[in-house]
């Protein structure tokens, strides 16, 4: 049996994320729904699956898109010290949870970014990353673009969905040529993550930026291409 992604934290960085957790446990704003004894499986180790791929490991930089909570963004800064981690969220008061979480925890390679990842790939943001990361917050497409202006070429998006879509995968797979954004692989991580159906899915930046990315605000939501 392969040892849980838990396995990959020295016990500095158990302290470090268990903080963290006790954090999301004492938080009066709404900013996550799992807040038990559940989180370490819920929120670390799923976060933690990510490193299933080759090239989150040695990754400089990565963008964590829709950041939330924190995870994976807090959880792969702490298991990957040598890299920068940008937390990237609209929401302020998520924002302000993950600040304290970082400061309080003493995760020095994090960053909160309090904005649109559209806006930030519009300006200091644009091709600056080699990975993106995105955790159930949108369809494989509208992922897919917000990722391909923030990446560098021959950068990776991650991206940590549930059952797998055979119709949300078409539309990536139709979607893909207009965002040089190619579908490489979907790993089935289901048995060490927060939910038994859980899929990574790879997307690698096979080209330059489309001139016309990013779009304005909410639009990859609202129209995604494919």
């Amino acid at each position: 049996m392969r040892p849980g992604p838990i396995a990959v934290l020295d016990q500095g960085g158990r302290e470090k994320l268990g903080k963290v957790l006790e954090l999301l446990a004492a938080e009066r704003a709404s900013v996550s729904s799992v807040v038990d004894e559940r989180a370490w499986k819920v929120h670390v180790a799923d976060s933690l699956t990510g490193l299933d791929v080759p090239e989150l490991s040695t990754a400089q930089r990565i963008a964590d898109v829709g950041a939330g909570a924190g995870f994976p963004g807090l959880a792969l800064a702490v298991a990957l010290p040598d890299a920068q981690v940008d937390l990237i969220e609209s929401v302020g008061r998520k924002c302000a949870f993950m600040q304290r979480a970082i400061d309080e925890a003493s995760i020095a390679n994090a960053t909160v970014l309090n904005t649109r990842s559209e806006d930030l790939a519009s300006g200091s943001g644009r091709e600056a990353y080699d990975i993106v990361t995105a955790r159930a917050v949108g369809r494989l497409s509208t992922l897919a673009e917000l990722a391909s202006p923030l990446l560098k070429p021959n950068g990776v998006l991650i991206a940590w969905k549930g059952k797998r879509d055979d119709e949300e995968e078409d539309q990536l797979n139709r979607a893909s040529e207009s965002l040089a954004m190619r579908p490489e692989s979907i790993l089935d991580v289901g048995d060490r993550a927060g939910s038994q159906h859980r899929h990574l899915h790879v997307i690698k930046k096979v080209g330059p930026t489309p001139p016309d990315l990013p779009r304005r605000a909410g639009i990859a939501k609202k129209r995604p291409k494919g």
